[in-house]
């Protein structure tokens, strides 16, 4: 292939990722928005101010959440290439573009290791894969034990069936913290599937990172998590702020809990993260039409803005840099 063929082909690529989440932004944003349209007629009763002050504090935090986002991803690639902040937040934007039309946001991969060297890309995947790990811990550890909580109140259950519940919650984020602290034991799995072995060289980056770098990877996780648990707290409270904050944020974590650990799209995700929220905040209250609306408005913020934002950083993409 020759050089102008490849600038050609790459531009093609870039031009239809492009036209793919502009479709699909199109689609839920700018056309019709139930849940949008709902959280519009909600907050035209509220003070002006006081939305104002909220949703620009939402969107503060979501600079934060993607900026500590950043963060990690450039401190998990130092085992490959070193990479300036900015290039690591204009990976991780433009991942967002991708991530908005791919099944469990598997673009994102795609999108910020094309910031990589060439002949690192692969092994990038891996080390994002930690990153990812490590924020799974965390929302397991929060949404577990704010689960056996909600189990408690709300769920009339056997005794004996919620102390089996504890005990194997115990086991399951012990094994799961073990297991992430040790993910060199992964690396020792792959390696025994035969047709795996000979891919080492990619996959052998997730042995690389020691106990003292993966706790800097879960602290830049854990703060990440209680970012957007905030955001979820100040939307709620100005929409329903007679619900009693410990309540409100336990029911959070286990919605973000729950959410994790369900298959999506993005752009096909808000239904049913709606549906979910909807039925799991109707234990603490029955003004489903506001959950649904400040679900909407987080899910516009944290996704569809910044997929957005990084459109704008898919145009420097490297599809066949040489570089090593």
């Amino acid at each position: 292939m020759t050089a102008a063929t490849k600038k050609i082909f790459s531009y093609l690529i870039k031009a239809t990722i492009l036209v793919l989440a502009s479709l699909f932004i199109y689609n839920k944003f700018l056309g019709k928005n139930d849940s949008l349209q709902q959280f519009e007629r909600l907050i035209s009763v509220i003070s002006h101010r006081q939305v104002i002050y909220t949703l620009s504090a939402v969107v503060l935090l979501m600079i934060l959440n993607w900026f500590l986002e950043s963060l990690k991803w450039q401190y998990l690639a130092k085992k490959l290439t070193e990479i300036s902040v900015w290039v690591a937040i204009e990976a991780v934007f433009c991942g967002l573009t991708w991530a908005i039309f791919t099944p469990n946001r598997i673009g994102e991969y795609g999108g910020r290791v094309m910031f990589l060297p060439n002949r690192k890309r692969i092994h990038g995947i891996f080390a994002m894969a930690v990153g990812a790990f490590s924020q799974n811990v965390i929302t397991n550890l929060v949404g577990v034990s704010a689960s056996l909580w909600f189990i408690y109140y709300f769920l009339n259950i056997n005794p004996w069936l919620y102390l089996g519940l504890v005990v194997l919650s115990v086991i399951f984020l012990g094994l799961f913290l073990i297991f992430y602290f040790n993910i060199k034991w992964l690396v020792g799995l792959l390696d025994r599937i035969k047709f795996l072995k000979k891919y080492h060289r990619f996959f052998e980056i997730m042995g690389r990172y020691n106990i003292d770098e993966l706790l800097v990877v879960i602290g830049y996780s854990l703060a990440r998590f209680f970012v957007f648990s905030l955001q979820y707290y100040l939307i709620i409270h100005l929409l329903l702020p007679d619900i009693p904050f410990i309540s409100m944020m336990l029911t959070v974590f286990v919605f973000l809990f729950i959410q994790s650990a369900m298959p999506s799209l993005d752009l096909l995700d808000i239904g049913v993260r709606s549906f979910t929220a909807m039925h799991l905040f109707l234990y603490i209250t029955n003004q489903q039409i506001a959950i649904i609306a400040a679900v909407s408005s987080i899910w516009l913020i944290n996704l569809i803005i910044p997929a957005i934002i990084g459109s704008v950083f898919v145009f420097k993409m490297r599809f066949f840099d040489r570089a090593i």
